[in-house]
């Protein structure tokens, strides 16, 4: 007598498996969103980079010269929360990309026909867009690789993303390259000229990218609730296993329920963290000129290789955040790198004493962010993501703001700038690393 094995019922298909990514789409998102990061960086960092030569042209003191760059921040913050979070939950990634890689166009055409210091904050301003273009990848892409059919990408998201956002370091490595070889040839506002080709060329290639199908879901319970369908709101809502009741408006849901604790915890650890980044990274070659003694040619060949090692910095703690947690390597990387700035101002002695402290220091400054970018995204549901993100993001204006206020304050009163530096950035950094580990130790990412 045969036996008959009865079979097992199909396997029950999510909501969210109707909607794959295929592999083509999530490697073409990664890689138009890596370029973006790259030129979009490339335009923020130069003007830092090349503050000192701008400061000459126009005859600014140090107070001055830090004055216009915390205006500038100013300006950033507002257009960065504004456009870059608000705007993009309302009309989706995709066109939120276009936007800020155009605006980076934009600021970068402009910067080069400044006519001076109002002039120069009204215009760099705009570049808010540029470094919102970082929380909007985040978001994108922590949508995409969450669907994507690319197993090898889904199981190695945070290291993948990693090499998008390694386009920070390399922008800054790409500006400072530029500004070593063309700054004598072609001058600072041409250099400004040249980024906006490439974001330009950008802005019609992300034309065709896919929109996510998580805020594509969001939008079309946005449109039945706002059409009077609340039952099929809700209905296609739990479908997909989202908040059946009415959503409160993304800048108020990050404030509520779950999304609080990151929110503030994480927001004190960006503008913690920003007074580093403003003083070494932004302002580095200001540190490395009147803190450290070094001319200002050798200063931009330094800046070069400091930031391809933040390069490796950010490849390696993208890595290790998919294997012991994103918040862990974040606050330790941080950490280490306010010990080692530390040691770089108050002890280093001699070039290679001074470049290799620093280098150490950036790799774990910055290198960390590879991994909050995505952490941050994995803290939100979809309905708030990209403004949570972009509010964190914003956030770090709020602590150049802060640390610029501070730096002009210290240098004006006739505080040394390895000793103001120290005080703003290298304390800054080591307290956002304590700050870190009072968020969660790894969020659950919603669809």
């Amino acid at each position: 007598m045969m036996s008959i094995e009865a079979k097992s019922p199909p396997e029950e298909v999510s909501a969210w498996e109707k909607h794959p990514v295929t592999t083509k789409e999530t490697r073409r998102g990664t890689v138009l969103a890596f370029l973006a990061m790259l030129f979009a960086i490339y335009d923020f960092i130069l003007f830092g980079t090349l503050l000192p030569v701008i400061q000459e042209e126009f005859k600014w003191s140090n107070a001055t010269a830090t004055g216009v760059n915390t205006a500038v921040s100013i300006g950033g913050a507002i257009v960065l929360l504004v456009i870059g979070g608000i705007v993009v939950d309302r009309i989706g990634r995709r066109r939120g990309m276009m936007l800020t890689i155009g605006g980076t166009a934009l600021g970068s055409a402009l910067t080069s026909i400044a006519p001076g210091a109002a002039g120069i904050v009204a215009i760099r301003s705009i570049s808010g867009l540029g470094l919102a273009e970082q929380g909007i990848n985040a978001t994108y892409l922590n949508e995409i690789y969450a669907l994507t059919d690319d197993k090898k990408i889904k199981k190695n998201r945070g290291f993948t993303y990693s090499l998008v956002q390694s386009g920070f370091p390399l922008g800054a490595v790409l500006a400072a390259a530029f500004a070593t070889v063309l700054l004598p040839l072609i001058g600072w506002r041409f250099l400004f000229l040249v980024a906006a080709f490439p974001a330009i060329l950008l802005v019609f290639l992300r034309r065709h990218l896919r929109e996510t199908p998580q805020f594509q879901i969001e939008s079309q319970i946005r449109k039945l609730r706002k059409s009077g369908k609340a039952d099929e709101a809700s209905a296609l809502a739990a479908t997909y296993g989202l908040p059946t009741s009415k959503l409160s408006t993304p800048i108020v849901a990050i404030f509520q329920g779950k999304a609080l604790r990151p929110t503030i915890v994480l927001s004190l650890a960006w503008i913690a963290n920003w007074f580093g980044i403003l003083t070494f990274s932004i302002l580095g070659t200001s540190v490395l000129t009147l803190g450290k003694d070094i001319s200002f040619s050798n200063a931009l060949l330094y800046t070069v290789i400091i930031n391809l090692v933040g390069f490796a910095g950010y490849l390696v703690h993208g890595w290790a955040g998919d294997r012991i947690g994103r918040r862990n390597v974040i606050g330790i990387g941080w950490l280490i790198a306010g010990v080692m700035f530390a040691i770089m101002l108050l002890w280093a002695e001699g070039t290679t004493a001074v470049v290799v402290t620093y280098a150490i220091g950036m790799f774990f400054l910055i290198g960390p962010y590879a991994a909050l970018l995505f952490y941050n995204g994995e803290s939100y549901d979809t309905n708030c993501r990209a403004t949570g993100v972009n509010f964190l993001n914003a956030m770090s204006q709020v602590g150049a703001i802060t640390a610029g206020i501070i730096i002009t304050s210290l240098l004006a009163s006739g505080v040394t700038w390895s000793v103001t530096a120290f005080y703003v950035g290298a304390i800054g950094v080591f307290v956002s690393g304590i700050i870190m580990w009072f968020s969660r130790h790894e969020p659950e990412l919603a669809s």
